[in-house]
């Protein structure tokens, strides 16, 4: 039986939605993919990190859902107004998917339509960064065509020791 999944673009939690995107945002972080933090915060932290995404003029939020559910995230971010010299490039935060729906392809068609919603709205490149230890959204990066131009030896501690991230950028759009 193949379950059904989807990825959409979200402006207003409806239904089960923003308990459905916390239960898979703490597994993710239990599982060292919590995009920042490294244990899951109180469930109303966690719901008003989720209802201030939609609320910030310069990101849209994707999501992908298994059987209904959402069980991950990535949100476009646009470079501030005022920031004319880099507005080429918009910024990938908050990518995700959780551990029970990995393998249903899911991370890579929610940065696929990331990607193209990012050259719809005109911007030329992608930037994403990541910890080191975040394996499989690396190899997925890289086998989606993403560059790594640098490395930041004190990006995150976890556990008390540094961890290196790893920043990546992909055109996808314009003659760049």
């Amino acid at each position: 039986m193949t379950v059904p999944t989807s990825v959409e673009w979200v402006e207003k939690f409806a239904g089960t939605d923003l308990e459905d995107l916390c239960v898979a945002t703490e597994e993710a972080i239990l599982d060292g993919n919590g995009f920042g933090w490294l244990k899951p915060p109180p469930r109303d932290i966690l719901e008003d990190f989720w209802r201030g995404v939609l609320l910030v003029p310069r990101r849209e939020l994707a999501v992908a859902r298994f059987d209904g559910n959402i069980v991950g995230s990535g949100q476009l971010v646009r470079p501030a107004p005022n920031n004319e010299a880099q507005a080429f490039a918009a910024t990938l935060t908050t990518f995700f998917v959780a551990p029970a729906a990995r393998g249903h392809g899911l991370a890579r068609g929610l940065l696929a339509a990331i990607e193209k919603r990012a050259a719809e709205l005109g911007f030329e490149v992608l930037e994403l960064n990541v910890r080191q230890t975040q394996t499989a959204a690396i190899a997925l990066y890289e086998s989606c065509g993403y560059a790594r131009w640098g490395t930041k030896e004190r990006y995150a501690k976890v556990g008390g020791e540094f961890v290196a991230g790893y920043y990546y950028s992909k055109q996808v759009s314009g003659a760049g």
